[in-house]
């Protein structure tokens, strides 16, 4: 009967906890923000992009810890990727200038 009960209770805090971390990392990218990226585009399904000075000028417009935090993302495969136009854009901009 303590077996049962001590497995019981270890599967449950495994459960509890494994939902826990699930919950914690959403998987979800700031280059999908619509408020972050919207300055960068025309259009609101993020699909067209502005011209490059327009472009610049939102870049330049960001805080520096979120230009890092752009150019981190677009640094990941899958990320860059998904937002191939976007992130050779920032790679282009050399992250700040």
């Amino acid at each position: 009967m303590n077996f049962k009960m001590i497995t019981m209770g270890a599967m449950s805090l495994a459960m509890i906890t494994g939902s826990a971390l699930a919950g914690a990392s959403t998987g979800t990218s700031a280059l999908d923000d619509p408020a972050k990226m919207s300055p960068f585009f025309t259009d609101a399904g993020m699909k067209t992009m502005k011209s490059e000075a327009e472009f610049k000028a939102a870049w330049m417009a960001m805080k520096e810890e979120d230009r890092a935090g752009i150019m981190k993302e677009c640094g990941d495969e899958a990320i860059a990727k998904s937002h191939d136009n976007f992130c050779k854009m920032t790679k282009q901009l050399g992250g700040a200038n």
